[in-house]
């Protein structure tokens, strides 16, 4: 537990300078975790990603903070919390619920992408999706947003799985290239293009 906790220590500190490796690894420890916690209160796979993502790239935003932290895991869940219940009364306020999380925050009108940095970023990789070819637009979507095993994806569109693979890389490799040439740190292209498996 001690080594642990100096090892999660030593991440914080090196992710607070912009180490994007640190961060990374400090995403991975508490990616699903965080998502097992908040689809508990929510019972929405998309609400529930949209909340975990948001939450690691306001961290990241000012990530300088990190050096303070003693621990990440319990700073973290309070966040995902606080912005769980402020995401669910704002629904029970409207009497609005839908799977996607984008959608119900249309309601209130259009989001101003300059004053909400996660959605200017998510907007750039929606963007670079509808740039891939179509096979690999199709494979990726149906993966990342309609949550398809590799099996029901070769199935649907009558290719091998090695092959959905192949897609799918190709396809995670061009939106990084894109979106990172728009000077979007790789730490976020991470926490924006993984897909949440809670089983």
């Amino acid at each position: 537990m001690a080594k642990a906790h100096i090892n999660e220590t030593n991440l914080l500190l090196e992710a607070a300078e912009g180490n994007e490796r640190s961060f990374t690894e400090l995403f991975y420890w508490y990616y699903k975790p965080l998502g097992r916690f908040v689809f508990k209160m929510t019972d929405s796979q998309e609400i529930t990603e949209e909340i975990v993502q948001d939450a690691f790239v306001k961290i990241w935003l000012r990530r300088e903070t990190l050096k303070h932290i003693d621990s990440f895991g319990a700073y973290m869940f309070a966040i995902c919390r606080n912005e769980t219940f402020a995401a669910m009364k704002k629904i029970a306020a409207e009497k609005v619920f839908r799977t996607d999380f984008e959608k119900y925050l249309s309601v209130e009108g259009e989001i101003d992408l300059l004053d909400n940095p996660t959605e200017e970023y998510r907007a750039m990789i929606i963007a670079a999706v509808a740039r891939l070819p179509a096979q690999q637009q199709k494979v990726y979507t149906m993966s990342r947003y309609d949550r398809l095993k590799y099996e029901e994806i070769a199935a649907h569109l009558g290719i091998t799985v090695v092959t959905v693979k192949k897609h799918i890389q190709l396809a995670v490799q061009f939106i990084h290239k894109d979106v990172a040439s728009k000077r979007l740190n790789a730490g976020l292209i991470l926490v924006l293009t993984t897909p949440l498996i809670l089983r």
